[in-house]
């Protein structure tokens, strides 16, 4: 079938299966947008900033567990993607992202909206193509899926000069991918899953470590399993939030800088630490030297490049995490092996009834948390997508938030990306529309992308913002106050500039605004149960801080605020201790 490049880079995402792309037109990519306008399997989205683009894609992702596409224009409608790309890079998402590019015979001439955007990615792309030969492209887009979807899921980018989108081919979708040098590893060693499995059993005190990995690779319900015939309790990072139900009694929380102070004693007592999908990523384990430092450590991930990356391992296991954990639970079946665990979820327990999250409730003044908190009973329901900001708001949404479907987090982990949460929100929703989808907010990181209102308006996408209105670029401010002597330097912001509710009635979305407690729970149900997007700007405590908090570099055990509680060894009461370390 003869065609023109525009049209083949459209049959090919139909063909691959495809059915949104979000994209921002220009001048060398109208080829390509004039293809896109024929299609009626494929949804164009238009927003308002192409980075906004690249986090709609992502929120989609992250909720579909498959890759979305994005096209922008050359120049600057590619650079405005590098955010976005290397947030999903950070956080092992699957993307691909179409840059028009100048005509080839003009690259690298500073030709007019000329940059080196497959250079410029290198470092924040899983791999990047820049198509020449116009007859390739069909070949190039199969396997630009193939590799965003497949082993360590990631963004691919792949540029498309004006003349190949304009020139003639003949199409033809490959019936199969083959790339040699590409063989991500799926099931591990049969002899570390054993010696896995054997380590379980032994173990008196192991901890489940799981991150974003368990998601990707859908294997929340061997997480389960294994954590259900063992008793062994589960910690899920911000990336492996809702990896494993909140709402169940394993279930810890966050570890790490703003952990749950039980959480982090656990982690630091554990004699097993069954590390899954993880990269033990510096906000989580704080002092490297002092984490998990009495644990021997099981590190299963599909990227060997992880594995001792950070943390010395014992038992290395290269492989998907679904098809590695039903192995290992496999191998504890086969040998019949039964928990030990009774002591240690008795100290657990402990702990966790000893030092809960907490805050100060107030009359009068809407306490951050307290919004965070009413949002999660009144969406326990109906089924729901929590997206969240960066900074405070992102911090509190996680220690206050219980999600127990698996994809119905979204939240940027690795670049703490703020302006992500709305743009990723709409994303979400257009993956998920027999879903409530809440972006918890804050005031800061809500105008980065607050454009994006418009995309929702005119899409008619019903997502909800709920503001976390502090005045203040919230996490910068407590990082101010307690290690630069309260000097809030560029950091002190208006609540009312601008207006959170006449900014949302502009794009014509229901707005209102909380000042009392009191009036906090018909707010929100007003704007949950609103037909279209609302936003409700929460007046809260200006200076209130999220902890818990470990200090930058500090050990996980030694954490600011909270519940005071000295060392864990003073915090056990001698039978359980004796019971479980003998």
């Amino acid at each position: 079938m003869r065609m023109i490049g525009g049209k083949a880079l459209v049959q090919a995402l139909e063909d691959a299966g495809v059915d949104v792309v979000f994209g921002y037109p220009g001048g060398v990519a109208l080829p390509i947008f004039d293809a896109l306008y024929d299609s009626t399997s494929v949804r164009s989205i238009l927003p308002r900033h192409e980075q906004g683009a690249t986090h709609m894609a992502d929120g989609y992702a992250r909720v579909m567990g498959r890759p979305a596409a994005v096209i922008v224009t050359s120049g600057p409608g590619a650079t405005n993607t590098v955010t976005g790309i290397a947030n999903a890079y950070m956080d092992s998402i699957p993307m691909v992202v179409f840059s028009a590019q100048v005509a080839t015979p003009v690259i690298g001439t500073d030709a007019f909206q000329e940059s080196d955007i497959t250079g410029i990615t290198v470092p924040i792309t899983k791999h990047n193509y820049l198509v020449k030969d116009p007859a390739e492209l069909p070949e190039v887009i199969a396997e630009a899926f193939h590799i965003a979807s497949t082993g360590r899921p990631g963004p691919v980018l792949v540029d498309v000069p004006a003349d190949v989108s304009k020139a003639e081919i003949t199409y033809k979708w490959p019936a199969a991918v083959n790339l040699p040098g590409y063989k991500p590893t799926y099931r591990g060693h049969a002899r570390q899953i054993k010696q896995a499995a054997q380590m379980i059993a032994k173990a008196r005190k192991p901890l489940l470590y799981a991150g974003g990995g368990v998601l990707a690779s859908g294997a929340w319900a061997e997480l389960k399993e294994l954590a259900e015939l063992m008793q062994i309790p589960v910690a899920a990072t911000l990336m492996g939030k809702g990896a494993f139900p909140e709402d169940h009694h394993l279930f810890l929380g966050m570890p790490g800088m703003h952990g749950p102070k039980f959480v982090n004693y656990a982690l630091t007592e554990t004699d097993l630490l069954i590390a899954v999908g993880v990269r033990f990523d510096d906000r989580v384990t704080g002092k490297l030297s002092s984490f998990a430092s009495r644990a021997k450590v099981i590190h299963i991930d599909i990227d060997p490049a992880e594995i001792g990356k950070n943390k010395p391992v014992d038992v290395p296991i290269v492989g998907d995490a679904k098809l590695v954990l039903a192995a290992i639970v496999s191998e504890l079946r086969k040998t019949a092996s039964e928990p030990r665990t009774e002591a240690w979820m008795r100290v657990v327990d402990d702990w966790r009834a000893r030092y809960p999250l907490h805050y100060q409730h107030s009359g009068d003044i809407v306490m951050p948390q307290f919004v965070v908190e009413r949002v999660r009973e009144l969406t326990k329901d109906r089924p729901t997508v929590i997206a969240t900001e960066v900074g405070q708001n992102q911090m509190w949404s996680c220690q206050y938030t219980r999600i127990r479907e698996p994809r119905t987090w979204v939240s940027s982990g690795g670049l703490g990306t703020m302006g992500f949460g709305l743009p990723a929100a709409i994303g979400a929703q257009v993956g998920r529309p027999e879903h409530l989808v809440v972006d918890i907010a804050g005031d800061g990181s809500i105008q980065m992308n607050s454009q994006e209102m418009a995309t929702a308006s005119i899409e008619k996408l019903p997502v909800k913002v709920v503001v976390l209105n502090n005045g203040f670029l919230g996490m910068v401010r407590q990082w101010q106050e307690l290690f630069y002597e309260h000097r809030y330097a560029s950091s002190v912001l208006a609540q009312d500039c601008p207006d959170f509710v006449k900014l949302g009635e502009a794009y014509g979305w229901h707005g209102e605004r909380v000042t009392c407690p009191d009036d906090l729970d018909g707010a929100l149900g007003r704007a949950f149960d609103h037909d279209g997007p609302a936003i409700v700007d929460c007046r809260v405590s200006g200076e209130e801080n999220v902890y818990p908090m470990v200090a930058p570099g500090g050990s996980i055990d030694e954490m600011l605020g909270g519940i005071p509680g000295g060392p864990v060894s003073e915090m056990l009461d001698g039978e359980l201790l004796t019971e479980v370390w003998e």
